[in-house]
């Protein structure tokens, strides 16, 4: 017998929106990559890098991890429903969006200057979806802390990549 009282019954978890939810992360990376991929060998590999560039083989699985990660989050606030919940899939949706505008202003435009402005406004973005997620769903802004140190990481590595290629 179940107790009574102010347990809340599990959801069941919904595969398609699941499966929605982690796609479209993927989705946005795949959009990125179509200006990454063309300036790595060339132009990314001819830039001056800070000594504690990581290799670029360890890239992709750690995007592919960290969008995992932002789907899963996504789905818990999509979970959920009311003014804050959409708030927090619109101001998720603006922090992808910046995303892939950091890959088309670093890479596709070869711009670092331009990708650092463009990774400081994602990183604001970031910090702004946990916060509203935080609200709605802790566990959701949890899953956002690796990307947020990620994107950290990589502005201290944009700002270096400008420096040392100005």
């Amino acid at each position: 017998m179940m107790p009574t009282g102010s347990m809340e019954m599990p959801h069941r978890m919904d595969i398609p929106k699941l499966a929605l939810s982690v796609a479209v992360p993927q989705m946005a990376g795949a959009v990125g990559a179509l200006f990454t991929y063309p300036a790595i060998s060339g132009w990314y590999a001819s830039l001056a890098k800070p000594w504690f560039t990581p290799p670029p083989w360890i890239f992709a699985p750690v995007w592919t991890f960290l969008y995992l990660l932002m789907g899963i989050a996504l789905y818990l606030v999509m979970q959920k429903s009311g003014r804050e919940a959409k708030k927090g899939i619109l101001i998720f949706g603006i922090q992808l969006a910046l995303n892939v505008a950091w890959s088309a202003l670093f890479f596709g435009l070869r711009n670092p200057g331009a990708g650092l402005v463009g990774i400081v406004l994602l990183w604001i973005a970031i910090a702004a979806a946990m916060r509203q997620f935080m609200k709605i769903d802790p566990r959701a802004a949890y899953m956002l802390a690796p990307y947020i140190l990620w994107v950290t990481f990589a502005a201290v590595l944009n700002y270096y990549v400008w420096i040392l290629n100005a």
